[in-house]
């Protein structure tokens, strides 16, 4: 498939998805607003299971992407810099906006139920926490890391769901003051009471 004609489709779920959901969004409507037939999407991507998966590797891509430019600009490469490069990366433009943020909410939704979608998010989570992991690891001992870098993980989705359930704009100042007071928490060696 053409990237032009796969970016035009990804680009029409995140828009159906975002203006009526994933349940209510067809094959056909998405078809129509990406300006191809039906038998496109179902030759290229079976069914709309296929469909959320391809747009869904597109938003983890631009994930990584937002990710590595972050650690590329750091002149300080501080375990705590690192980890707010990681979080400001996972809080960027290309996730936060209504349509990223509504089809990652039909994407954890239907992982429970299709297997291909799982894999996806379990390969999704583990990068998280392993890339948290590593740069804890190198201020703290690992039993302390592994501890941090899990609370460390579900604030970053915390945050991202409750901003996604309220269906209001996402706080990133905020969301960075509590990561970052967690991380500085964290890297003083103490635990949480």
């Amino acid at each position: 498939m053409q990237p032009i004609r796969r970016q035009q489709l990804i680009d029409a779920t995140l828009a159906a998805v975002n203006e009526v959901g994933m349940h209510d969004a067809t094959i056909a409507q998405i078809a129509r607003r990406a300006g191809v037939s039906n038998g496109i999407i179902s030759h290229y991507f079976k069914d709309k299971n296929g469909l959320l998966e391809a747009t869904m590797r597109y938003l983890i891509s631009h994930l990584g992407e937002a990710v590595k430019l972050r650690l590329q600009a750091l002149h300080d490469h501080s375990p705590a810099s690192r980890l707010l490069a990681i979080v400001a990366g996972n809080f960027d433009d290309s996730q936060i906006n209504s349509a990223a943020m509504k089809t990652w909410l039909a994407f954890w939704a239907s992982s429970l139920h299709q297997p291909q979608l799982n894999r996806l998010q379990q390969v999704n989570g583990r990068r998280l926490y392993s890339n948290l992991c590593a740069e804890f690891r190198r201020a703290l001992p690992q039993p302390q890391a592994r501890l941090a870098a899990k609370g460390l993980a579900a604030l970053i989705d915390g945050l991202w769901l409750r901003s996604a359930l309220r269906g209001s704009a996402f706080n990133q100042a905020q969301a960075i003051a509590l990561t970052t007071d967690y991380i500085q928490f964290q890297l003083r060696g103490q635990t949480p009471p």
